[in-house]
Order: structure tokens, then sequence, then C-alpha cells
């Protein structure tokens, strides 16, 4: 693999001549590689003997993304393996470490065994509804789990674009499960309210076993958070979390009050408002799933300014059969009919892939080529 230049914003530029990336995963290495890095005018050395170790290349300017691309943030930085053109479709996304979610669920499975115990102990239902609660946590952790470990297995035959699609579908079953876990507590509350339980559970007991849940939760959604912004199956994951921790919370609060009011209202009352607050949150990430899902366009791409980019660069007269779906929790694809005129077209696809996924994020993009007197196809479902 051979690195040729690279072009930053704000001037930078890093060129490499003749530095060959040897070797995958992270025993490669770069070998016989010189160039400069300039700004402003002044030319520093450059040269490096790195190694690749999770995607660092090269020092703090580059990383090393899938398909021979280096990438700093939005700006792609183009290398060249010749004419091979490696796409597969496995094994994308960037799950977190399996240990995180194995550690996440073992604490709610703890906390979930507390709860049960000491609800049944001293006769509080908001205790036994919590613990109700955190145990959809360990289902959903463990469907969050499972979909992250699914998204890195390659494709098979019939499944070619791989396991990708199974952390959109946890994350859908996450939300139902978070929604159906606020319609139970939101019943008990009811039925507390309607004068079902007369008796006020012991306020400190109450207390002290919630605010272990708030810690364990709150803990678990910590160790799941980093770099999840555009992970709808770990955003679920997190949200179910801290969807308990909140709820937990309540619990201490109302304890609180039962403790010095001795009313027993409050604690159904505290439920009732969390459900709220439960249901608000987790609502647009259900809309989200569900897109994703049905093969919606990802909500941070504007299908719009991506056909209007195709049509400004040079060789394309038209776009049609314009299509962008996710084929993971993470990672876009991009189909399209591009009619030119008659001419060379390896320079104009290097060009829009290059782009594409500069600009966009897109790094799967399939285009199609056609001249101007072979474009037949706008009426067909192509």
């Amino acid at each position: 693999m051979r690195l040729v230049e690279a072009v930053e914003e704000g001037g930078e530029r890093l060129v490499l001549a003749g530095g060959l990336w040897r070797g995958g995963g992270g025993g490669g290495g770069l070998r016989d590689g010189g160039g400069s890095k300039e700004r402003g005018g002044e030319q520093q050395d450059a040269k490096h003997r790195g190694s690749l170790h999770d995607g660092a290349f090269i020092s703090q300017w580059w990383r090393l993304g899938r398909g021979g691309f280096a990438v700093r943030g939005r700006v792609t930085y183009e290398t060249r393996m010749g004419h091979h053109h490696d796409h597969g479709h496995g094994g994308h996304g960037h799950p977190v470490a399996g240990w995180r979610y194995g550690v996440g669920i073992a604490l709610n499975l703890l906390i979930v065994a507390v709860q049960l115990g000491a609800g049944f102990a001293v006769g509080s239902t908001a205790l036994l509804a919590d613990a109700g609660h955190n145990a959809s946590d360990v289902v959903g952790l463990l469907l969050a789990g499972g979909a992250a470990w699914l998204a890195t297995r390659p494709g098979a035959e019939k499944r070619t674009y791989g396991f990708g699609k199974a952390g959109v579908l946890a994350a859908l079953v996450n939300c139902l499960l978070l929604l159906l876990a606020s319609g139970a507590i939101l019943a008990e509350a009811a039925s507390r309210l309607l004068g079902g339980h007369a008796a006020t559970p012991p306020g400190g007991v109450v207390m002290a076993v919630a605010a272990l849940g708030i810690l364990v939760n709150g803990g678990s959604a910590w160790l799941l958070s980093g770099g999840q912004a555009g992970d709808v199956n770990r955003r679920a994951a997190v949200l179910h979390l801290l969807a308990d921790a909140a709820v937990s919370a309540g619990v201490v609060v109302a304890g609180a009050l039962m403790l010095w009011t001795g009313a027993a209202w409050i604690d159904p009352l505290a439920s009732v408002l969390i459900v709220g607050v439960i249901v608000a949150g987790s609502w647009r990430l259900l809309r989200e799933s569900l897109d994703l899902a049905m093969d919606s366009a990802p909500a941070h791409i504007d299908v719009g300014e991506v056909r209007a980019w195709l049509m400004q660069q040079p060789g394309v007269a038209a776009v049609h059969d314009l299509h962008i779906w996710p084929i993971s929790a993470t990672e876009p694809a991009l189909t399209a009919h591009l009619v030119r005129p008659a001419g060379s077209d390896d320079a104009v696809l290097h060009a829009l892939q290059h782009g594409l996924r500069a600009r966009f994020g897109i790094g799967h993009a399939t285009l199609q080529l056609e001249t101007s007197h072979l474009h037949e196809c706008e009426h067909l479902p192509c």
C-alpha cells in the first residue's frame, strides 16, 4: 500500500514519497518512508518508521481507515494499492470492547438480586418495580453486546453485507423493552395512587437500595458511552441505563419524602413523573431505529445535498436512482446511476468516491456510469 499525497484543511500539507505499508492488523509497519510536512511555506522533516495499532498511522496526523484511506476528521487522504479493490462488508464499525458489556450485565444482575430481596423483605413495590426495570437492562445489554459482536462477523453467501444491521434491530428491541418497562411502572404507580398499597415501606431502606441502583446504572452507562454518538445500538443501551438511573433517583427522593412525611402516595407520584421523562427521551431514538430498519437515509445525511454535490462534479451530466441507506448502525452506503459523456471512467470514479467519503462520510459508494446515449434506465425499477 503506497501513500501518495495528503492535503489537509487549514493549509497544512503532508507528502509521503515512497512510503510503503507492509503487513496487516497491528503487525505492519512503514518502511522506506520519507516525506515532508509543510505549513505556511515551512517544511519539516516527516520521516517515520511507525506502525499501525488500532488505526493510528504515522504520528498524530494520521489514522488508516478502511479500504486504503487515511483519515483525519472529515478530511480523507488517498492511498493506492495498485488495482486491488478490497471492499468487503463484514467486520465494519467500531463496537465497544465486549468486556464492557460483560461488566454492565454482571452489575445489573447484582442490583436486580439486591432490589428483589429488599423489596420482598420490606414490602416495597417501588423497589420491586425498579428491579423489574433493571432486569430489562440485562436483556438490553445482552441484545446490544450480541449485536455489536455480530457486526464484526464477516458476511456470508446470502448475507453479503454482513451482520451490521443487527445493531439497528437491537436498538429497536431495546427501545420497545424500555417503553414496556415504563408501562409496567406506570401501572404500578396507578395502582398505588388508587389505594392498592396502603402500607408505607421504610424510607431509609428504600433510599439505600435505590442509591445503589444509581451507582450501578450510572457506572454501566459511563462504560458504554465512549464514542457512541454515531451508533444507534450503543445509544439505545446507554439511554436504557440512564433511564434506570433516573428511576432509581426518583425512588431515592420518594424514600426521603416518605421518611420525612410518612405519606405513601409520594412514591407512585414520583414514578409517574419519571416515566414521562423516559418516554420523551426514548421516543426519538425509537423513530430513528425504525427509520434505519426501513433503510431510510441516516438522519445526518442530506440526500438532496449529496445529489447536488454529485451533479456539480466534472464529467457528470445527470444523476438518477440515488439510494442511501445504513448497512450497520454506524455506516451508510450509497448507490447511484451517473450519466456522463463517453470517455475514461477511472479518474471520475476515483474522484467521486474520494469526495463522498471526505464530505459525507460515505465509504461504501457503488456508482454506475452511463453514457448519454445509453441513459434509458430512469423509467425502470433500477
